[in-house]
């Protein structure tokens, strides 16, 4: 929202009970499952950015990230389509390249036919969607990696925090691919502008081993960072091992063999075609790591 101010457009935003929007945004009320919210939320509008979704892993009943994902998606390409909306960009997820093991994803990439997570599929799903009901609407997709950067302390940025906090007693060594958050906003603005017609961007600033970013954050915040490498499968059965009271309680695991098996997959995207069609200028992995830390410590608690 930020950059679409700064940029002059007019903004409404769906908008959570109780979350404050910037000055100058309409807030609609409605809910992503609800259609005719989404109809009235979308009439009238000329652009649309869907970047509603639910991110989640170990959950023990994932049916709720799948309506979200899969079929609120759906419900917001028919809103589109029937309230004329000029294009949607909808905010799906790298993840949904599905690269095989070890080699780099692109956005012409043929998917491996399998599945680390549900989060996974339910976004390959919901981008599937788009596809097929979005034949006669002009969209386009985005596919962030990891996104990091000031304000975001989930998912990797937790683990960089972890990391600087000397609270990971160990790690698994994988490949991180991540875009800075700014990055990513700009990329957003960047594909409503300039985007192809039913065309994917990866949104990719730079691509680490878990070892590389270890060093590269040991750099930042000027002293060596302590933690120990375990084998995968080593990992794998404390996953399962740790999740298995928490599943017969019906609650969520702090660990679990999907979350296991995605870091142990790892990624490495190739985000040119952004930069080649779009315009987009990366960030240097030091200035996110920087910037996410910088306001981290001014949080409070969040860094020592």
């Amino acid at each position: 929202m930020r950059h679409l101010i700064d940029a002059g457009h007019d903004l409404r935003a769906l908008v959570r009970p109780g979350r404050a929007l910037p000055p100058g945004v309409e807030p609609v009320k409605g809910d992503i499952l609800d259609y005719a919210s989404l109809l009235a939320a979308c009439t009238g509008a000329d652009l649309i950015f869907h970047v509603a979704g639910v991110n989640r892993m170990c959950d023990s009943d994932p049916s709720k990230m799948m309506a979200v994902n899969v079929d609120g998606t759906r419900n917001m390409v028919r809103a589109c389509r029937a309230a004329g909306v000029r294009r949607l960009v909808y905010t799906s997820s790298a993840a949904t390249i599905g690269e095989p093991r070890g080699s780099v994803g692109t956005e012409d990439t043929v998917h491996r036919g399998s599945f680390n997570s549900n989060y996974e599929r339910s976004k390959y799903l919901a981008e599937q969607v788009v596809m097929a009901e979005g034949s006669d609407l002009d969209f386009v997709i985005l596919n962030p990696s990891s996104v990091q950067g000031p304000g975001r302390a989930s998912g990797t940025g937790k683990l960089i925090l972890d990391a600087v906090n000397d609270r990971l007693p160990f790690l698994v060594d994988t490949r991180l691919s991540i875009v800075d958050i700014d990055d990513c906003a700009r990329g957003h603005l960047l594909a409503a502008e300039r985007g192809v017609k039913g065309r994917r961007y990866i949104l990719n600033s730079f691509s680490l081993t878990m070892r590389e970013a270890f060093a590269l954050l040991g750099e930042v915040v000027g002293r060596p960072l302590r933690t120990r490498y375990l084998p995968g499968p080593i990992v794998m059965a404390a996953a399962a091992l740790v999740s298995v009271p928490f599943q017969v309680a019906g609650r969520k695991a702090p660990i679990c063999p999907e979350m296991v098996r995605t870091l142990r997959h790892g990624h490495r995207y190739d985000g040119g075609r952004a930069h080649r069609e779009l315009g987009i200028q990366y960030t240097p992995a030091d200035d996110t790591l920087r910037r996410l830390i910088e306001w981290a410590a001014r949080q409070g608690p969040l860094v020592k």
